[in-house]
């Protein structure tokens, strides 16, 4: 047994003061100190520095690691220039994305008190990566494929690389699978997939309305995807519609990435089918996406980093704080709390993960942050938490130290 004391301890019921928590693997039970000391007189005492304030351990729900060697490869700025620079330097950037890289990721993650995360994987390529990394990791086997005649090979590929991943549960592992976009898979392998995915209960993932680009293309056939599908795809109209994509998950949740650009009747339709969004508001920044406006969502969202081919770090705080700056016209201490809810308890809701609250009997994944002074008003630790925090001060996973 182990007890944790903290100022500050982040619970279901709020903040906590001078409280601790007593935990082996998960948590036994949350009380003041001098209350779990005598009855647990035998255990290991773990203190924290002054101003320091426990939350649950914070959750990444979608990361793609496999483009972790790009800095400045990729084009910014717009959706289809960026996708075309993808496409261009793609064996490049990951030929140069070794385990090192990958690794390396994971450990800038665990720095910002990310203790689980969802990695969206394409190739397979960062399941060794996933495999050391001491966090939990839901891991999203992607299919891409729009070509009619190549969609068998890919979906060998793709069951390769599921049941690979479905053979390192014991390695917190959890097996998922992911849809790219509704632009770039065929309506008989999505079918496919989605009945694979509700036949075996793996976590499903897709991206969806991401961009103008993508909105133009699925409702009328034009704009910028236009010239790509025609010369990449010899392809003049979309194999879909957006809304006959989205109906395709009806009966099982789905966490949904971007929807920017998804209008009201769709993310209607997406909250009455029990479905979520990641929010990956710099990824949207930096790829001229638009903004998702949160304050108007019915259904779940989770805040995610992307990967480092649309982003610049993957540190949660500085994704919360790209937020608190985008999402301008929220009320600040309010918006917040929100995004705090969104790294943890919402997160691990959507990933189906026994974590996210710090709560009798849930798993001791634990993230300790340290603010620069006592706050005066306990409503406002979400937003210091968020403005002062670098990297994280402990990060506990699963009752062990890992910073």
């Amino acid at each position: 047994m182990k007890i944790i004391a903290a100022d500050y301890i982040y619970t279901p019921a709020g903040f906590l003061n001078n409280h601790a928590v007593a935990f082996t693997q998960t948590i036994s039970e949350i009380a003041p100190l001098e209350v779990l000391q005598q009855k647990y007189p035998n255990a290991i005492l773990i203190t924290t520095e002054p101003h320091s304030v426990l939350y649950p351990g914070f959750i990444n729900t979608h990361v793609h690691l496999e483009f972790s060697s790009n800095k400045t490869t990729l084009e910014y700025g717009s959706f289809i220039p960026w996708l075309y620079s993808v496409i261009d330097d793609r064996d490049g950037l990951t030929k140069g994305c070794n385990m090192h890289i990958m690794q390396n990721a994971c450990q800038e993650m665990l720095r910002s008190g990310i203790t689980s995360f969802g990695a969206i994987s394409s190739f397979g390529l960062e399941l060794e990566a996933c495999i050391k990394t001491p966090q939990r990791v839901v891991f999203f086997n992607e299919f891409i494929g729009s070509n009619p005649q190549n969609i068998d090979i890919l979906y060998a590929d793709f069951q390769e690389r599921l049941k690979l991943s479905c053979g390192h549960k014991e390695d917190r592992i959890t097996p998922g699978v992911a849809i790219h976009a509704p632009y770039s898979v065929h309506p008989v392998a999505l079918r496919h997939i989605v009945k694979l995915a509700k036949e075996n209960h793996h976590p499903l993932s897709a991206h969806l309305l991401e961009s103008p680009a993508e909105r133009s293309w699925l409702d009328n056939s034009d704009g910028e995807f236009k010239p790509f599908f025609e010369t990449y795809f010899n392809q003049s109209r979309p194999f879909t519609t957006a809304q006959e994509f989205i109906k395709t998950f009806d009966g099982y949740p789905t966490h949904f990435t971007h929807c920017t650009q998804a209008n009201e009747e769709e993310l209607k339709h997406l909250s009455k089918q029990g479905h979520s969004i990641a929010h990956c508001p710099r990824s949207n920044r930096y790829l001229g996406c638009g903004r998702l406006a949160i304050e108007k969502l019915t259904l779940p969202f989770s805040l995610a980093t992307d990967g480092l081919s649309s982003n610049n770090t993957l540190s949660i705080f500085d994704e919360l704080r790209a937020a608190l700056m985008m999402h301008e016209h929220i009320e600040l201490k309010s918006l917040a709390s929100k995004l705090i809810e969104a790294i943890t308890s919402n997160a691990a809701q959507i990933l189906h993960l026994d974590c996210g609250k710090i709560e009798p009997d849930k798993l001791a994944d634990f993230t300790v942050i340290t603010l620069p002074d006592a706050p005066k008003r306990v409503e406002e630790i979400p937003l210091w938490t968020i403005l002062h925090t670098k990297e994280a001060s402990q990060v506990y996973i699963q009752g062990e130290q890992y910073v």
